[in-house]
């Protein structure tokens, strides 16, 4: 199908948005995603303003045989909110997140931002638990589980999803809940993509509390004995407190964030952490927090990511770390590390999608970088020191923070990856929702 006879059915459609050809003044700028390395030209690209709109461009999408990609805030490292020669379905006009302090819950339409959603709760001083990026959309950050800095305090992103709106393959428009079409809801709990496209989200808030934050900095030849000293003190800490770290080849930087109570609020001075130097205290607010590192991870930079669970931060674990960043080849490459257990470990594993319940750490081998000419390179040593930590790791992994493919199956295990497949079957069993760490669809 050309691209003229994609406008045209979408045109037939009568969407109420916007449909970009390749000849519109602003598919070049639309048609680009959040990873510079990624360069797709799918045949339109259609901003939908409502659910009716999504449910017309999946059914264009399965008449026609298109390949269809949901986009959202377009943070896929895999570059999978895009495609060739198909249709992006891009929900950035749905972005509205409206709070409800009386339930303490907010709605969040399908195309908005965790910082959409950290302003609407924080006028309120209600949070829900989310990624650590402030322009990382909602929709594929929940589907994949969501983890962050509230997480050990409050659970994962998918533990305060109360309901969500979702058009399935069929193109009609469901509601799912535990009390409605509970297996569907099941499935969208770290099944990222392949079951539909949630048009909103109603999540619970919480009380945030006073925040309290604190950074150290050491050398890079410290970063054995600092890891060591940090893990033993990170074993006894609080679920209100949540520590992060990021190895690069000049320095180990340490972040710890307390939330809570008045009277905890100062757990992070009494926390026994090693002391770096310098020893910088934050004034910034917790949605200060949330943008902390946007400027350092701007749309259009070069970015490769992937990732794995520990149960424990051993010797081994801190030595390969140690290894790896030693021979860091260009600045902008390193290993980041987010705690987890806490509310995260409340929930039984068998009780949504999401792999990894048992997970202490989650880190990633990632980087950043801006000449095509270092891509090679770069890509090598993240997909090296990715290698080395992933033979300590668990089996069960995070999808979203994978920028390779064809992780589906090693990531949710035989039992959980096959209940999934067989969810596919029922809902897509053509598999129109291929464009994401895709689960084939497999016959009850």
């Amino acid at each position: 199908m050309t691209d003229a006879a994609v406008a045209n059915a979408l045109a037939r459609a009568h969407v109420d948005g916007r449909v970009v050809d390749p000849g519109h003044p602003d598919y070049d700028r639309l048609r680009r995603v959040y990873n510079g390395i990624i360069e797709r030209h799918p045949a339109a690209i259609v901003q939908v303003a409502t659910a009716s709109d999504v449910r017309k461009v999946v059914r264009v999408a399965a008449e026609s045989g298109l390949p269809l990609a949901v986009r959202c805030g377009g943070h896929s490292f895999a570059g999978l909110g895009t495609c060739d020669d198909g249709i992006v379905c891009d929900l950035s006009r749905m972005n509205a997140a409206t709070v409800d302090p009386k339930t303490t819950t907010v709605d969040v339409g399908g195309g908005a931002l965790l910082g959409d959603v950290d302003a609407a709760g924080d006028r309120h001083g209600l949070v829900t638990p989310a990624g650590v990026v402030s322009h990382t959309g909602v929709g594929g950050l929940t589907l994949g589980g969501g983890m962050g800095y509230l997480s050990r305090r409050f659970g994962l992103t998918i533990d305060s999803l109360v309901d969500a709106d979702i058009v399935t393959a069929d193109g009609n428009l469901s509601r799912v809940s535990a009390d409605e079409q509970p297996e569907l809801f099941w499935a969208i709990r770290g099944g990222g993509g392949n079951f539909g496209v949630v048009t909103r989200f109603r999540f619970r808030m919480y009380d945030l509390g006073p925040v309290s934050i604190r950074r150290w900095a050491y050398p890079a030849a410290a970063t054995v004995d600092t890891l060591m000293r940090y893990r033993d003190a990170a074993a006894g800490a609080p679920r209100e407190l949540t520590t992060a770290f990021v190895a690069t080849g000049d320095e180990l930087l340490l972040r710890a964030i307390w939330t809570g109570s008045v009277a905890g609020a100062d757990g992070v001075e009494r926390f026994a952490f090693p002391r770096g130097t310098p020893d910088r205290r934050s004034d910034m607010t917790f949605v200060e927090l949330q943008r902390a590192s946007d400027d350092q991870l701007p749309w259009g930079r070069r970015y490769y990511s992937k990732g794995g669970f520990l149960t424990d931060m051993d010797d081994r674990v801190i030595g390969v770390i140690a290894a790896s960043v030693a021979e860091i080849p260009l600045p902008g490459l390193e290993v980041y590390c987010l705690q987890l257990g806490g509310a995260v470990s409340d929930v039984a594993e068998d009780s949504t999608a999401y792999a990894g319940r048992a997970g202490a750490f989650y880190w990633i081998s990632q980087g950043v970088w801006d000449s095509p000419e270092d891509d090679e390179v770069a890509i090598a040593w993240c997909r090296r020191t990715a290698r080395r930590l992933g033979e300590l790791s668990m089996t069960a992994n995070y999808v979203n923070e994978q920028a390779d493919t064809g992780v589906a199956h090693s990531a949710y295990g035989d039992l959980k990856y096959r209940r999934l497949a067989q969810l596919k079957w029922r809902y897509d069993p053509t598999n129109l929702f291929r464009l994401n760490q895709n689960i084939e669809p497999i016959p009850d």
